[in-house]
């Protein structure tokens, strides 16, 4: 075999690897690859089953977190990683303001072990729930995988929480993606629906602000009527 051509055929071949891995780069980069997030309903919301995380826990509807004043919600995606404390730090800063309006935080999560939600509360402003069947992260649920690592705008979220001090762990599960959504009282609905697309998406505090202003509290719709 001629060696010229031989190496000619290996140098093809490189090419063509190099070329495959610089598209899938890019494409990684794209949103082409990404489940489109389903819009939940306020009668999907109001029925999930939750549960305190007291000694002796209690299940309740989640509307019951809604329906006299509204919320602001948070789906955490997992209390140990650093960009959902940052995140739930961002929220919390807005727990002065959402109290002038009567508005609560909460938050929920999918599981809980060892001390992953004590360690998170210091972060964290309002009360938090456990979603046990992961209902708040649906209704069609997503995950993303290591795709997320090659992500770009995952790098840079990275460095961001990194440059702002937060650090997490590695405990319990990260790739089911979360959310935050600003529920209206009673039968207002959802004023705001945030869905995470990429790990460290986080919702524009502006805009959470805003929907909360939007709320009508029960009490005073009543009076109206």
């Amino acid at each position: 075999m001629d060696p010229g051509f031989f190496t000619m055929g290996m140098w093809s071949i490189g090419a063509g690897a190099l070329g495959a891995a610089a598209l899938a780069l890019l494409l990684a980069n794209t949103d082409v690859f990404l489940s489109k997030p389903q819009k939940a309903a306020l009668e999907y919301l109001e029925d999930i089953d939750l549960k305190t995380l007291e000694k002796e826990p209690r299940t309740l509807k989640a509307k019951e977190l809604w329906e006299k004043n509204g919320a602001v919600i948070m789906a955490v995606r997992r209390p140990g990683c650093f960009l959902c404390r940052e995140e739930a730090a961002d929220l919390s800063s807005l727990k002065p303001k959402l109290d002038e309006l009567g508005v609560p935080l909460y938050a929920v999560v999918k599981e809980h072990i060892k001390t992953e939600v004590k360690d998170f509360q210091p972060y964290f402003k309002g009360e938090i729930f456990l979603d046990e069947k992961k209902k708040f992260y649906g209704p069609q649920r997503r995950k993303m995988m290591f795709m997320g690592f090659i992500r770009l705008g995952v790098w840079y979220n990275f460095f961001r929480a990194w440059n702002g001090g937060f650090s997490g762990n590695l405990e319990g599960e990260g790739f089911v993606l979360g959310g935050v959504f600003v529920v209206g009282s009673g039968k207002q609905g959802i004023l705001l629906e945030h869905r995470e697309k990429e790990f460290g998406d986080k919702v524009n505090l502006l805009s959470v602000l805003e929907a909360a202003k939007m709320i009508k509290p029960q009490t005073l719709a009543s009076e109206k009527k």
